[in-house]
């Protein structure tokens, strides 16, 4: 076997908390990811020529050495002393830029695939341990599911699965820098931070409307004040009867939980008609 066609998928974040700041910078998190039914398409080849290549259908992104899946791709060759080389054809929907982890499943999913097609005989978690040096969000695309990350991401711990539900994803047409996001957010004796735990006990208990409106992100305190319009998505959301309605990672993407697919829908259509956002898609939890 020299060809495989994959699926990387998109996570939302159903819970997420900062706990504070380590000395080297970065942000100790505590979130809860959920993959979701949208899908990039990753076609990877084997080539004889030691050469690898990127190549996708979108032409703003980077189709060289930059892309997060040939940084994948190369880690392995370089490690492996690998001597032929890789075609990469990614065929993106995921939304670009919008807390979604579009760059990292789609690294996650180069890592598995040339794993596989290589027979290198990685364990997930050998290939989890291999994807934190490409960005926080890799290995938990790797694994997948329903789970608890911490430290800055990388600490997972498998949860019980998202109950069945309807879910709307809409990201309205702004870009939203992570890394002002972070450096703009506030924590001090006054930062109310979401409840994680009551949301892992809310998925034991398999209770959606529990689950839906327990959720909360810390980081639309930065990000709303910024791009007001998010708010506006999720009140929209709201009001045709999601059950919640939370931004995504550092956004600007919003989701609604929602226990009837006929008022995602209804929702759906006045976010579109309204033009706060032209990506809008209507999906559904992926569990293993």
């Amino acid at each position: 076997m020299s060809e495989l066609k994959l699926r990387a998928m998109a996570k939302i974040n159903l819970g997420l908390d900062v706990t504070g700041v380590r000395e080297d910078g970065y942000h100790e998190v505590k979130m809860i990811m959920q993959s979701i039914y949208l899908y990039d398409r990753i076609f990877l080849k084997i080539t004889k020529k030691p050469e690898s290549a990127v190549s996708t259908n979108l032409s703003y992104l980077p189709a060289n050495e930059n892309n997060l899946a040939y940084k994948a791709a190369k880690l392995l060759i370089d490690e492996f002393e690998i001597r032929s080389g890789v075609k990469i054809e990614i065929q993106k929907y995921i939304p670009v830029a919008a807390g979604m982890a579009g760059g990292s499943t789609d690294a996650a999913a180069v890592l598995f695939g040339m794993n596989k097609l290589l027979k290198l005989g990685l364990s997930k978690e050998e290939l989890m341990a291999r994807g934190v040096k490409l960005g926080a969000d890799v290995p938990y695309c790797i694994m997948r599911g329903t789970a608890l990350a911490e430290g800055i991401g990388e600490k997972l711990t498998a949860l019980p699965a998202m109950p069945p539900c309807t879910i709307l994803i809409a990201k309205p047409p702004v870009a939203v820098s992570t890394k002002f996001v972070y450096d703009n957010l506030i924590l001090d004796e006054h930062t109310v931070h979401p409840g994680i735990d009551g949301l892992i006990g809310d998925l034991k208990k398999r209770d959606l409307a529990a689950l839906a409106g327990h959720m909360g992100n810390l980081l639309e305190t930065v990000t709303i004040k910024e791009y007001p319009v998010i708010d506006t998505i999720k009140q929209t959301m709201q009001k045709h009867g999601a059950l919640g309605a939370m931004m995504s990672g550092s956004g600007p993407t919003v989701f609604g939980i929602f226990s009837d697919k006929d008022a995602a829908e209804a929702a759906e259509r006045e976010i579109r008609s309204k033009q706060l956002a032209k990506q809008t898609y209507i999906t559904r939890p992926y569990n293993l």
